[in-house]
């Protein structure tokens, strides 16, 4: 099994998190229906990072796999993998059509006894934008009529009630630009300790990466490898040929180049994992 490093985050008192996490953005669960056996594979999938060191696991409302990454927390801890749940660092996401006033704690209940869990380490609003409560199975393209603005500072204190009352260890946001992140640490109480943002060799995001660090907002990468397999996503990182050439110039694998460019850049990052020959090679890389 691999010891996976962890990083101190000096946002919401202070707290550890592995800097390697596994992402449960598992193909066909987004925008549709989740069947039983996808169920089983995500899972299945999650005991098998467990086994070789994962400890962060990343899911979201959104994603539909709170329920099997619940249930593979009980296995784990069933079968001696874990020897209790605080091993764990789970983060989970409210989805857009709860960001408004009155939805955003029973939005984290309903997560919490999804996953089977009394507490999260890191709750993340989602996305910048809110959508028509009650907008069931959104397709993507998200339809622009169920589109509304967010009410930032109302949503915020919400988020910061779940920190207060120990429901989720701390609160932050995925997704941020700098001027929307901006006008949340203009009046939050507790700031936001983390921006969850896409970031590869080909998508660094500097002046939002410089914007963050000013701020002492730590930023978790997603999508290290581009948003393969993804609607709004492309195969560019994989097929980019300067990286195929530094790939070959070290022996190694394109996959292995992203992810530690962005481990040596100081972020926080996770994959989402389809068979376990990935899940073992990524651990590797730190």
């Amino acid at each position: 099994m691999s010891i996976i490093p962890e990083i101190f985050i000096h946002g919401n008192n202070g707290f550890s998190m592995p800097v390697l996490g596994f992402g449960m953005a598992m193909p066909g669960s987004m925008f549709g229906k989740v069947d039983e056996a996808a169920n089983e594979a995500a899972k299945l999938a999650v005991l098998q990072a467990i086994e070789v060191g994962y400890r962060h696991f990343d899911t979201s409302s959104l994603y539909r796999t709170e329920e099997p990454l619940g249930e593979a927390i009980v296995e784990a801890l069933s079968l001696g993998l874990i020897k209790s749940r605080d091993e764990l660092f789970i983060t989970s996401k409210i989805w857009s059509t709860d960001t408004h006033q009155g939805l955003v704690l029973p939005a984290l209940r309903r997560s919490l006894r999804n996953l089977k869990l009394e507490y999260l380490n890191l709750y993340l609003i989602h996305w910048p934008l809110a959508m028509r409560p009650g907008v069931v199975d959104p397709e993507f393209p998200i339809k622009p009529e169920d589109v509304v603005l967010m009410d930032y500072k109302t949503v915020w204190s919400e988020m910061e009630e779940c920190h207060r009352i120990g429901l989720t260890k701390a609160i932050g946001v995925s997704n941020f630009s700098c001027k929307k992140l901006g006008e949340i640490l203009s009046f939050a109480t507790i700031p936001p300790a983390v921006n969850q943002v896409e970031v590869n060799p080909l998508w660094q995001q500097k002046t939002l990466i410089k914007y963050c660090k000013e701020n002492r907002v730590t930023v978790i990468a997603f999508s290290p490898l581009g948003a393969r397999g993804t609607t709004w996503g492309t195969d560019n990182v994989m097929e980019c040929k300067t990286l195929h050439e530094i790939a070959a110039s070290k022996g190694t694998s394109v996959a292995q180049i992203c992810l530690r460019w962005v481990y040596e850049q100081g972020f926080i990052q996770f994959m989402v994992h389809a068979i376990e020959g990935e899940i073992r090679n990524t651990t590797s890389n730190v």
